[in-house]
């Protein structure tokens, strides 16, 4: 497999292949492909059908991918649930190297942030399209990626965002070395273009590359726009 047990290691753009536009009936087969074919690391939404509408998967599927991939291939779980601190244990448990969370979802994002921290996982901090950037500046030194959706949260195959970019350029003023800038919502070889102009690392892609007639080309002419 083609693909990095550690992002961070680099500061080079990276793609990661969004397992929710995968069939489910074949997952091992279709995340050896992908990851095969030049995807860096793995993408896993969990959705409580409460936070968002829609519900996904949790720890079974988080600990399949894991065994998947043989445990060598990075697991980011964004999670669009309403209770992070309850989901984010058993999701590490199970194999997620990095657990980001929505700032709408929790009272205290600093403190959630900690919690999470203590898990001995990466941490993330996501905003929805609604919410304004501002919203995550005072927790900002708690975490290691940034993410901003570019679609509303909970569906793949949406139209891109552009205006959400202007976000991105705000975060990226702000950002540390250590820390990177993930997008994630809408994302092909024509919009990761603008994405990578506007600050984006890492560049979350679901239907782009899953629902493709040629998986590796469509990764490709992505990889082709953000090097």
């Amino acid at each position: 497999m083609a693909a990095t047990a550690n992002p961070y290691s680099s500061n080079a753009p990276m793609i990661a292949a969004s397992i929710l536009s995968a069939n489910f009936s074949r997952l091992g087969a279709e995340i050896k492909e992908v990851l095969d074919h030049g995807c860096d690391f793995l993408h896993l939404d969990i959705m409580d059908g409460h936070f968002v509408p829609n519900i996904s998967f949790g720890p079974h599927v988080t600990e399949g991918t894991r065994e998947a991939t043989g445990g060598k291939v990075y697991l980011d779980a964004h999670l669009m649930v309403s209770d992070p601190l309850k989901y984010a244990p058993p999701l590490v448990k199970a194999g997620a190297h990095n657990i980001s969370f929505h700032v709408e979802a929790v009272d205290d994002p600093v403190a959630a942030a900690r919690e999470i921290r203590k898990l001995g996982c990466h941490v993330g901090i996501t905003l929805r399209p609604m919410t304004m950037v501002e919203t995550i500046f005072p927790v900002l030194d708690e975490v290691d990626v940034l993410l901003v959706m570019s679609v509303k949260p909970g569906f793949s195959g949406q139209k891109f965002m552009a205006e959400e970019l202007s976000k991105v350029r705000e975060l990226k003023k702000r950002l540390r070395p250590n820390q990177r800038i993930e997008i994630d919502g809408g994302i092909n070889h024509e919009t990761a273009k603008s994405a990578r102009q506007a600050g984006v690392d890492w560049f979350v892609v679901a239907s782009a590359i899953f629902d493709a007639h040629d998986r590796p080309a469509a990764i490709a002419s992505i990889r082709e726009e953000i090097m």
